[in-house]
């Protein structure tokens, strides 16, 4: 209906959410940023069109999500350049000397901190997490129940909270 205080409610709910989305399929910062701005877009043009029959706002939300980050790496590897932004390709791409060796230093704790998880919720926590496995997946790798593995890694990232904090 036009709701622009509706509509920025929801985009401080499930931005976070959809930006992992468009960063899974993009893989850059710079390209799912884009691509979240086309997705809002879209949702803001679109969304008389969604329709309660059983399917969840979110499911909706992250379908339009992956869509456009999927339209835009075809574009991509069609050859298609972006030509709002000429120029950007010239800079050096990855972090600077500072930046990598924060990274590396959290990279290593982070680790260290994984290390000290029981290993099955080490290795939970890691399939969830680094390797992207469904919570079902997991549960039935480790032949546990499915709300058990979300206790495992509810749990586990937790601890790895701590532990990073520390």
């Amino acid at each position: 209906m036009g709701d622009r205080a509706a509509f920025e409610a929801l985009y401080d709910r499930v931005s976070a959410k959809l930006f992992g989305v468009s960063l899974r399929v993009l893989d850059t910062r710079a390209a799912a940023e884009d691509a979240m701005q086309d997705t809002f877009v879209k949702i803001w043009n679109n969304a008389d069109r969604y329709q309660a029959n059983g399917l969840s706002p979110m499911t909706w939300l992250i379908t339009i999500a992956r869509n456009t980050a999927i339209d835009r790496l075809r574009a991509r590897r069609k050859g298609h350049q972006d030509i709002d932004t000429p120029g950007l390709a010239l800079a050096a791409p990855g972090p600077t000397p500072e930046q990598s060796a924060v990274a590396s230093s959290e990279a290593s704790k982070l680790t260290d901190c994984l290390d000290q998880l029981e290993a099955d919720r080490g290795a939970a926590v890691r399939g969830a997490y680094l390797d992207g496995d469904s919570y079902a997946d997991l549960a039935e790798r480790f032949n546990v129940p499915l709300n058990t593995m979300r206790t495992w890694l509810r749990r586990g990232l937790l601890s790895l909270r701590e532990c990073m904090s520390l």
